[in-house]
């Protein structure tokens, strides 16, 4: 079976096609179709079925180019990975010079960023390479820029300086930036860097250290801590009793990688016994099926439980 795709604007068909057709290349591996370019548009070739399919991604393409999103490779994988999981597919709308859409990659990522709107508390609990801390700061971003959020509250335990930051130079943001590079790393992938450092100067981006939290109430914000497999049992509870109206938190963790000296429980692990069965709070666990790095992460990732698992035995 073939069909005709009529294109008559040459910058949309120049953007769908990609740089030496990369663009199709994508699509006809994907979904098993031969693609031709024509003066009138694109010809797709193949069963039925795939043709319809290719029809509906093209269609849903055209809309974003004109939305303004750069279609480059890595976003139309990600807008395939996830176009093939639901037609009704989740983005996330972030500001930039290049403006983009985010898209969850894997099944898993899209029921995290479900969980994150439909919930005031979301955990994320999976191994390294999974988003979780890349999509809670997408979330969060689009939540400031959608206004529903005031401010963006980011908070780590910052284990290797014991939590005792006063003898380290600098001021607090420099005192705190090496154990929040990661969503410093995330942030200024979506914003602007005058921008963040203006929210950074005004409050409406804020570094909090999770020792700093305690007898405070966040309310209208979208508040993410990271790296939750580092907090005590009191630490994390103090730190979700935070929690103030019209507000939204997102707690992220490996529970395979704690840091906590001594050998002392995760609070982490505590938090999923006590708070599993509260409604309002959801708890989302990612694994390596979710890893979207390098493919060798996945086979580390592998290894590593494999041993583990011998070491049991």
């Amino acid at each position: 079976m073939r069909k005709l795709i009529e294109i008559d604007n040459p910058y949309l068909l120049k953007e769908i096609c990609g740089i030496r057709d990369k663009n199709l290349k994508s699509i006809e591996e994907r979904f098993k179709v031969n693609i031709y370019l024509k003066e009138k548009g694109i010809y797709v070739e193949g069963e039925k079925k795939n043709i319809e399919k290719v029809l509906g991604v093209i269609e849903e393409l055209i809309k974003l180019i004109k939305q303004g999103i750069n279609l480059s490779e890595e976003n139309l994988k990600a807008f395939l990975s996830s176009y093939e999981t639901s037609k009704d597919f989740l983005k996330i709308e972030v500001p930039s010079s290049k403006k983009k859409f985010i898209f969850p990659k894997t099944e898993g990522q899209r029921r995290y960023i479900e969980a994150i709107k439909k919930y005031d508390i979301t955990f994320a609990i999976g191994p390294a390479g999974t988003g979780k801390t890349y999509l809670a700061m997408a979330c969060a971003v689009n939540y400031l820029y959608a206004q529903k959020a005031r401010r963006i509250i980011l908070t780590r335990p910052a284990i290797e300086a014991g939590e005792s930051l006063g003898f380290l130079p600098g001021d607090m943001y420099e005192k705190l930036g090496p154990y929040l590079r990661p969503l410093y790393d995330a942030l200024y992938d979506m914003m602007e860097p005058q921008v963040i450092e203006e929210y950074l100067d005004t409050g409406i981006i804020e570094i909090a250290p999770l020792a700093y939290m305690r007898g405070r109430t966040l309310n209208d914000a979208f508040i993410i801590l990271d790296e939750a497999q580092n907090c005590t049992s009191e630490q994390l509870k103090m730190f979700l009793t935070r929690l103030g109206f019209d507000s939204k938190t997102v707690i992220t963790g490996d529970i395979t990688q704690s840091d906590l000296p001594g050998g002392r429980p995760t609070g982490l692990k505590e938090a999923i016994k006590i708070l599993k069965n509260i409604s309002g709070i959801r708890f989302i666990y990612l694994s390596k099926k979710d890893v979207v790095r390098h493919p060798l992460v996945q086979k580390i990732i592998q290894a590593y439980e494999d041993f583990y698992q011998e070491e049991k035995t």
